[in-house]
């Protein structure tokens, strides 16, 4: 069967439409944000339940490039694009972590992890940049001219966009807001090849700063502006019912810092519902860090008014954002969701990753605002016992060694740090060792 997709202006007043091969990322009528629309119709000749069978057959197999968690659907992610120029590291499949011990303490029913960042290169951005730089190779092996790919980014989009085009053999070109970032995250895109500019601002400086130079020296921009990165950051909503036995969740809670994943989930859901694979929409929760909450702030003004804020420096390195290009979108999606939107502040990010660590978790600081906006829902009501809660993780902890470090080592300024654990130093003495062991059991066995 064939399939078609474009690009469309989410202005439903507009509504121009564009090849998905353009390099455009927002409508030449009318400037609003543009997104890949699928023609529903020509994918209702498979049913709902053929559909999810094709789905379970390929999920995790290995034929190439089916068995990856983003292009085993294919035909509702980019059906334009051959196979033999899809770059995909088998990304997605990734773990769903019951969290029961977590979730006791929390007093809920049923809580799970989706763990994103067990990916190639440890965030769920792997998802979006599959489908961005195969269509970028898609484009050359087309004769079209690409002269390099370019993204800012607060770590982890960088990190992808690197691999991604290493793979493919495509430059890449990625601009840092200078020691704002994680050395693990700063060394990723360094050891791909990639060229690195380090420039003294924020991301917000710095994607200001990309998007023009995309336009005026004709680079193609790997943000989330650009609609394709959504396509495969979608698939995170499939999966997830998917893992389910193909039954929807109750609440969804997930870190926004850009805002293009919260439109990324909405937007599987809202798929699935049409084409029939689904009969019910989960309530979706987006969560901010305290110095970096645009969203926040218009939440509380019911989404009636938004402004752009310059984002104070934050535990939560990647969503500290204050002009999120996604921000149209989200508020669209949450809408739609009946959905919230919640805060931390770095005390309450912090303690809560660390809680969940202590779990078994180990879990990166926009976790930790995820994991504390639940605290909060729990605590005021606003999750039901037989409630079935999901928690995306969007990266790896390991990505943010000195975050945890400094928690453990009670140097977080403003934070009690309440679950530090340090090491016990010990002479070279075997009875010193023996108590001290004892100790820790008599104080473990007391809690």
């Amino acid at each position: 069967m064939e399939y078609n997709c474009w690009l469309e202006c989410i202005n439903p007043a507009c509504g121009a439409t564009y090849s998905i091969f353009d390099s455009i990322y927002r409508c030449r009528e009318c400037s609003g944000l543009l997104e890949v629309t699928h023609d529903l119709e020509g994918l209702r000749a498979r049913s709902a339940s053929e559909w999810r069978h094709l789905f379970d057959d390929r999920y995790k197999r290995n034929t190439f490039p089916y068995g990856s968690g983003v292009w085993g659907k294919k035909e509702w992610v980019c059906p334009l694009i051959e196979d033999d120029n899809i770059i995909s590291f088998y990304e997605g499949g990734t773990n769903l972590f019951r969290a029961g011990r977590l979730g006791q303490e929390l007093g809920l029913g049923e809580l799970w992890i989706k763990q994103c960042g067990n990916s190639h290169t440890g965030s769920f951005k792997d998802l979006g940049m599959t489908v961005l730089v195969s269509a970028a190779q898609q484009m050359v092996a087309d004769g079209r001219r690409v002269r390099a790919l370019a993204c800012a980014s607060t770590g982890d989009t960088s990190a992808s966009l690197a691999a991604y085009c290493a793979s493919a053999g495509l430059p890449a070109i990625v601009f840092l807001p200078r020691e704002k970032i994680s050395l693990a995250q700063l060394i990723q895109p360094i050891a791909h090849g990639a060229v690195v500019l380090s420039i003294d601002t924020d991301f917000d400086g710095c994607m200001r700063f990309v998007q023009k130079v995309c336009e005026e020296q004709g680079i193609y921009l790997a943000n989330s502006v650009n609609s394709l990165r959504i396509e495969g950051q979608k698939t995170i909503s499939v999966e997830l019912v998917q893992q389910f036995d193909w039954e929807v969740p109750d609440l969804i809670l997930i870190p926004g810092g850009n805002l293009g994943n919260v439109s990324a989930l909405g937007k599987g859901f809202l798929m699935m519902r049409d084409l029939g694979l689904i009969d019910r929409l989960p309530r979706i929760v987006c969560a901010q860090a305290e110095r970096a909450n645009p969203l926040y702030r218009s939440f509380l003004t019911g989404f009636r008014e938004y402004k752009p804020i310059e984002a104070r420096p934050t535990l939560a390195t990647a969503i500290q954002i204050g002009n999120p290009v996604s921000i149209q979108r989200a508020i669209r999606t949450l809408k739609t969701f009946e959905g919230s939107v919640e805060h931390a502040t770095e005390e309450e990010l912090a303690n809560a990753a660390a809680r969940g660590d202590r779990t078994g978790m180990y879990n990166c600081p926009q976790t930790g605002v995820a994991l504390a906006a639940l605290e909060k829902l729990a605590s005021r009501g606003e999750v039901g016992p037989n409630d079935r809660v999901v928690v995306i993780s969007t990266a790896h902890g390991l990505k943010f060694t000195e975050f945890k470090i400094l928690y453990h080592q009670r140097r977080i300024e403003g934070a009690d740090c309440r679950f530090a654990n340090q090491p016990i130093e010990l002479p070279n003495d075997l009875g010193a060792i023996q108590e001290a062991v004892e100790q820790h059991l008599a104080s473990f066995a007391a809690t």
